[in-house]
């Protein structure tokens, strides 16, 4: 059966963990399961870190990345959704698109016969969120048990770091603003996944005591910089900064899905000081983007 990576919810806790230890799998002694075939990775929206470790995860495996624009396959304006899967199927052994609108990546599941790769969605990031538990995994040991502080808008990121903090076991703290937060059903969702607890409250000095690692991203994403100024007064507060690190504990950790706006979401002292793991985060992007190609692609640790 042809398995799709649209959201990590849709994993077991058994199979993030096969994923994140196919990430770390040393090339050498890793399968090239994509030898000879290509893979289709189609930006909507652009992003420099996503190509770069889609591309280079997919040569790791032995295949050959082909890059398309949004407006190169015009979802539902040149052809369907689905006619674009069906073609493209027929050239690659897989097909990742970041898009605008979850649905889409729905969409291109629901008819093909490879597997699908959320790249990024409105709804989740899961690829990012692999990375995150690589990177946490790698300073902190096994997650079960640990806690994990999100600070900011119940977003995309936050959705899928929280889906895989539940799956490997961890107590989960949500920070958000009023009226950015994660309503009652999504926090009954997580819990369901297996998080050993989930919090969330709108005083982020207090939900980020005690945490292992600490987590934000931008408060302004592509296609929503008008709103760079309000947004700015709304989630005042909220700025990881030198004294909420200093609550979570000396041995917490700081992670970014970057870019990142400094003075905004964090403070340069924050994320440009020690207790920032926000670059080799970056560079996990490519590894656990292997990890899970390899997965979808039948390879077993």
């Amino acid at each position: 059966m042809t398995r799709h990576l649209i959201d990590i919810a849709d994993f077991s806790a058994a199979e993030v963990s096969t994923m994140l230890d196919l990430a770390e799998v040393p090339l050498a002694d890793l399968p090239r399961p994509l030898t000879g075939q290509g893979a289709a990775l189609i930006f909507e929206k652009p992003s420099a870190r996503t190509r770069h470790s889609m591309e280079m995860a997919v040569v790791q495996l032995g295949g050959h990345p082909v890059f398309t624009r949004g407006e190169e396959v015009g979802f539902d304006i040149r052809e369907p959704v689905e006619d674009v899967a069906r073609i493209m199927e027929g050239f690659h052994a897989l097909i990742a698109a970041r898009v605008y609108d979850h649905s889409t990546i729905i969409r291109l599941a629901d008819v093909a016969n490879v597997p699908i790769v959320n790249m990024l969605s409105d709804h989740s990031h899961p690829l990012q969120a692999f990375a995150d538990a690589l990177t946490m995994r790698q300073h902190l040991g096994d997650l079960a048990g640990l806690t994990v502080a999100y600070v900011g808008d119940y977003n995309n990121v936050a959705r899928s770091l929280a889906e895989i903090s539940a799956r490997l076991g961890m107590h989960i703290r949500l920070a958000c603003p009023l009226g950015f937060e994660a309503d009652d059903a999504e926090i009954d969702r997580i819990l369901l996944l297996g998080a050993a607890s989930l919090e969330q409250g709108n005083r982020p000095i207090k939900m980020v005591v005690g945490a292992h690692a600490v987590h934000t991203d931008t408060w302004v994403s592509m296609g929503e910089e008008a709103d760079k100024e309000a947004k700015r007064q709304k989630f005042d507060g909220f700025t990881v900064d030198d004294a909420m690190m200093d609550a979570a504990g000396p041995a917490s950790i700081f992670m970014h899905c970057l870019p990142a706006y400094r003075g905004f979401e964090v403070t340069a002292s924050v994320i440009d000081g020690p207790r920032s793991v926000v670059f080799q985060q970056g560079h996990n992007r490519m590894h656990a983007a292997r990890g899970a190609l390899a997965f979808l692609m039948g390879v077993e640790t």
